[in-house]
């Protein structure tokens, strides 16, 4: 039997101390049975090889550690989906705010071509994508380290007197819409306020380098309406059903969208160019135009929210 000692030894060395006794012991029973069960079988004793090739199909020590001890993941498969939507919604702000950083110094002056410009842009956000990976994933590892399901949320404490109601399959809010509108919430945010924050940080007129200053305050009196599309997102990230509250609130904010986006579309020139520069690319005024026309079809997605949410609101009056 040293041979199968020396197996289970091996097995202890990838176990955990406190745990190498017990499944060690459990490990050296199930061996024996195995061996005892061939003994019977051939009505003779078992040969060196005969033994190895037992020890053989239960597999190589490390594994045969690991279906007793399976090795703790970094981030636990429970807080995989929180996981994910943070470190999207993170790249997806350094995306923006790199686009934006990028977009100021090409627009503004700087001698740099579309090339060059496509390789800042790629290397700055690759360069933001690494540190922001590593700094999410540690902070899920050292926050939730050793943490159960339950153990940082009231999911342990609920009652089923407090779930919802039976309601159509369209009431219940999926994660990816809400995380899919709160980065477009916060995209527009940057998009408004990063290029003036840096203006007036380097000391320069806030009159809009990237906006036209028409397009650039219609933007900053429409912020509010944005924090209150957060606010509505946040608020349906915590109940997860739809209510007709928060059908209204959402086709108030949607309604709002539509219209800013229609006139925008029909206020004039979105961007403020140096048409000399941008000539070298192709014609501003049909840029412009294309940017007007996307406005138009932009508008059309919340558009038919609102059609959609006044239909599940007449559904709602209805039963």
């Amino acid at each position: 039997m040293e041979l199968v000692n020396r197996y289970i030894a091996a097995v202890q060395r990838e176990l955990p101390e406190q745990k190498r006794q017990e499944i060690g012991r459990e490990l050296h029973a199930n061996i024996l049975d195995q061996l005892d069960a061939m003994a019977e079988q051939q009505e003779s004793e078992l040969t060196g090889q005969q033994v190895a090739e037992v020890l053989k199909t239960m597999g190589h020590p490390r594994q045969v550690a690991r279906q007793f001890c399976p090795p703790a993941p970094l981030i636990p498969e429970w807080l995989m989906p929180l996981y994910k939507h943070t470190l999207l919604m993170v790249l997806g702000v350094l995306l923006v705010l790199q686009v934006v950083f990028m977009t100021r110094i090409w627009l503004t002056g700087s001698d740099i071509g579309l090339l060059l410009f496509i390789k800042g842009l790629a290397s700055g956000f690759i360069e933001d994508a690494v540190f922001a990976f590593t700094a999410v994933t540690v902070g899920f590892a050292v926050a939730f380290n050793g943490k159960q399901p339950g153990s940082c949320n009231t999911s342990s404490q609920w009652q089923p007197q407090d779930l919802p109601p039976v309601g159509a399959g369209w009431q219940h809010i999926s994660l990816n819409d809400i995380f899919s509108d709160l980065a477009t919430y916060a995209f527009l945010l940057l998009i408004i306020w990063f290029p003036l924050w840096q203006q007036v940080d380097a000391g320069a007129e806030p009159g809009g380098e990237v906006f036209s200053q028409l397009a650039l305050v219609m933007l900053m009196w429409f912020s509010p309406v944005i924090v209150l599309g957060m606010a509505s997102s946040l608020w349906q990230l915590r109940r997860r059903i739809w209510s007709k509250p928060m059908l209204q609130l959402n086709i108030g904010v949607n309604l709002a969208f539509a219209l800013m986006f229609i006139l925008l579309a029909v206020s004039g020139p979105l961007l403020q160019l140096d048409v000399e520069r941008w000539e070298r690319y192709f014609s501003p005024d049909a840029f412009q135009n294309s940017i007007r026309l996307s406005l138009v079809i932009i508008a059309l997605f919340p558009g038919y929210e609102v059609v959609r949410d006044t239909l599940r609101l007449r559904r709602f009056s209805t039963s």
